[in-house]
């Protein structure tokens, strides 16, 4: 399962790797790439994950999920 997260923040490669971080250390998911290019981060999960917690972790680091 796949689910792109639209995030308001992000900057540089740094904050990317903050949120690929954060979201990785969720159990239920794979893989992250974030893209402050883009605004992006497409998360791979293997299980199903409620949305709400993708978005905490998210938002936890101070960027804001749209």
């Amino acid at each position: 399962m796949e689910i792109t997260l639209k995030i308001e923040g992000m900057m540089c490669p740094h904050c990317e790797a903050s949120v690929k971080k954060a979201l990785e250390a969720i159990p239920t998911v794979d893989s992250a790439e974030a893209s402050h290019e883009k605004g992006i981060a497409v998360v791979r999960l293997n299980a199903e994950t409620p949305l709400e917690t993708l978005k905490k972790a998210v938002e936890a680091l101070d960027y804001k999920v749209l």
